[in-house]
């Protein structure tokens, strides 16, 4: 009888922590997805329209993102955003860790023509 209280106790931790995990790299992946397209199509914003978009971006999910937590970059077509953050993940009761997540995109943006919108 221990032994099976001892297992479920070591299951619900297990589950516990990856329950936690994957909802820090949801709101990342989220997150990441949302920045590369919303870089995609912003042929027609500045960077600094773009940098306030990425943070308000992070905010709408959670992600602790400034606007000087990142670099932005554009080169013709190309858009690169390059940042990182850490968030505190909560693996057990009592036991949390920093967790670093590091996001990248490389987008690029077709030109648009006039008839186009």
């Amino acid at each position: 009888m221990i032994k099976i209280v001892i297992k479920l106790a070591v299951a619900a931790l297990v589950a516990n922590a990856a329950f936690h995990l994957m909802t820090a790299y949801v709101a990342y992946y989220k997150f990441t997805d949302a920045v590369q397209q919303t870089t995609q199509y912003s042929s027609d914003k500045s960077l600094d329209q773009l940098r306030t978009r990425i943070a308000e971006i992070a905010a709408e999910h959670d992600v602790p993102v400034g606007q000087d937590d990142f670099t932005l970059t554009r080169e013709e077509r190309h858009t690169v955003v390059d940042g990182s953050y850490t968030r505190i993940v909560d693996f057990a009761p009592g036991y949390s860790r920093p967790w670093r997540f590091a996001f990248h995109t490389d987008t690029y943006t077709p030109e648009v023509r006039p008839g186009d919108r």
